[in-house]
């Protein structure tokens, strides 16, 4: 069911993203000319295009598919500013989006025709049930592994230079430690990837800190 319903579930996973009131604006290199759509859109098409660079077999799956697209599902709607600026507060707010935005998706999925064990399977990998067990990811089948993957990748590719230099930058070793951490939960698949992610001289500099140990 899940198979016949994909498109579906997209559909409406894609219509929440476009409620989201923060915006992205990309250029067109080659005309200069500028197109700006919701932020939530434009990470959600982020995900998709890694998951199909990362792993074209697997991108066969609409649960994977699915979960990948749906990963920021109506995250706007809960700012990390809602809970408070501590490491406590930060893992607070991350539990309580995992959850919110699994049970979010889940009712999306039915709503398209899954049956409701494949949209229960969705809202597992949104809430990166089983991440880090025994095997890679505790599924079976590496699909948590290519989403944890892919989340990496959109982070390095789309987020990593304004979290690095963004508003008046953070301490080096900071982000050093963070590159580190994100290379830490890849599969040599996701590092072959994140390798060939343009980027700035400056974001080059600090991967190469970074994976120098």
């Amino acid at each position: 069911m899940a198979a016949t319903h994909y498109l579906a579930a997209i559909s409406l996973i894609d219509a929440a993203h476009a409620q989201d009131p923060n915006t992205h604006t990309s250029t067109n290199p080659a005309t200069k000319s500028t197109t700006t759509i919701p932020y939530e859109l434009h990470y959600a098409r982020k995900m998709t295009h890694y998951l199909t660079a990362h792993s074209p077999i697997l991108a066969a799956s609409p649960i994977l598919a699915v979960a990948i697209r749906a990963q920021h599902f109506r995250r706007w709607e809960v700012p990390r500013s809602s809970y408070p600026a501590t490491r406590a507060g930060y893992l607070a707010w991350r539990a309580f989006l995992k959850k919110r935005q699994a049970e979010g998706v889940e009712r999306v999925c039915v709503e398209a025709g899954f049956a409701e064990g494949e949209a229960k399977e969705v809202g597992r990998l949104v809430r990166k049930e089983g991440l880090g067990r025994s095997g890679g990811d505790g599924d079976g089948n590496g699909e948590m592994q290519v989403l944890e993957d892919v989340a990496c990748l959109v982070f390095l590719d789309d987020q990593f230079e304004g979290f690095a230099f963004g508003d008046g930058g953070l301490d080096e070793d900071k982000v050093v430690g963070v590159l580190r951490k994100t290379w830490g939960k890849m599969s040599e698949r996701g590092r072959e990837l994140a390798l060939q992610i343009p980027m700035s001289d400056a974001c080059k500099e600090l991967v190469g800190k970074a994976l120098a140990g």
